[in-house]
């Protein structure tokens, strides 16, 4: 077993992607011994995973999956299937969280054995830069409709930095029924809700999560139709409540 695995999933990323990968490697060398970096490829139609097997020639902490086009949750869950450390850091690929405020998310996670500890962008000392007012107004009303239908007292469900415990992880992972294995090849790029799955079924399972503010720099994209996929998430949302209701996430005796 390694100390830390990082995930990153990655669609169409071959602008920042060696970039990203330098500042995670450069850090990492600095912060643990036993670390991998699993490049999750979501089908990308660039060359973002040619550029990480190139990248992985010199640095062989570094490993590229090449996933077919099934969405960031399905990017996530197999690295989450593939990852060995004893932590499992889920990182978005433009950094927006810089890989520095790690160090924020271990202290809980080690010191005071949380199983799931997630950045948020939310609360005392958490830093927004840059984001424009309509994105942060759709984002608190998404999660005020979060917090009404599955995640009580979680101010931001959807920041892209979790860290989690591995045992932990897979369990969860493997019971996903919204965004889990049987997610199907698309055509248009999604994130969609899957933070929510995940972080309702670290409730249910009776997992420690602790909600830790973070730095977050918006990051520009044109690639996602931010309206129709909030729309997505929101019934994505009503469909994990309703799974919970009839009885679809098993939880063992």
């Amino acid at each position: 077993m390694k100390e830390y695995s990082i995930v990153i999933p990655a669609y169409n990323e071959a602008d920042k992607i060696s970039s990203t990968l330098t500042q995670v490697v450069s850090f990492m060398r600095t912060f643990s011994q036993s670390y991998e970096v699993i490049v999750v490829d979501d089908g990308s139609r660039d060359t973002t995973a040619d550029m990480v097997a190139e990248f992985q020639k010199n640095n062989p902490e570094v490993l590229v999956v090449r996933n077919p086009h099934k969405g960031k949750s399905y990017a996530v869950y197999t690295g989450i299937t593939r990852a060995e450390g004893d932590l499992i850091y889920i990182c978005d690929a433009d950094l927006s969280t810089p890989i520095t405020e790690l160090k924020k998310l271990v202290v809980w996670a080690k010191d005071q054995d949380f199983d799931v500890v997630i950045g948020s962008r939310e609360g005392k000392g958490a830093q927004r830069i840059g984001e424009p007012a309509y994105r942060h107004m759709i984002g608190r009303i998404f999660n005020m409709l979060v917090q009404v239908l599955a995640l009580p007292g979680i101010k931001d469900s959807q920041c892209g930095f979790k860290l989690l415990k591995n045992n932990e992880a897979k369990h969860i992972f493997n019971n996903l029924i919204v965004y889990g294995p049987e997610a199907k090849i698309t055509q248009k790029p999604f994130f969609g809700a899957f933070d929510v799955e995940v972080l309702y079924l670290a409730r249910k399972y009776g997992y420690k999560i602790k909600e830790v503010p973070v730095i977050w720099r918006y990051v520009k994209t044109t690639r996602l139709n931010f309206i129709e996929n909030s729309y997505k998430m929101a019934r994505d949302v009503m469909k994990i409540r309703l799974n919970d209701i009839r009885g679809k996430y098993k939880v063992e005796a």
